[in-house]
């Protein structure tokens, strides 16, 4: 799965062009969204497209989970492997 987290982190800088922020910089467990890494919610759409893209997988627009899924590469990691 850490192969998984560092592609993640890759594709999070590559697809919301973050220019001050390399892969090695995300934390695992750090919130991406607000506090932490501070993203959005355009780039929670935009990265949203990217992994239906990249992983093939389905993620609801309205689910309340969605939440709990993008809070943190662990948990995004979590959901990619739960969804396959």
């Amino acid at each position: 799965m850490s192969s998984l987290k560092e592609e993640l982190k890759q594709l999070i800088v590559d697809v919301l062009d973050l220019e001050d922020v390399a892969p090695e910089d995300i934390v695992d467990d750090e919130p991406l969204f607000v506090e932490g890494l501070g993203l959005d919610s355009i780039d929670a759409l935009e990265l949203g497209l990217a992994l239906k893209k990249r992983y093939n997988i389905k993620i609801e627009a309205n689910a309340e989970d969605n939440k709990q899924h993008f809070a943190s590469i662990n948990s995004l990691a979590a959901f990619i492997e739960a969804n396959k």
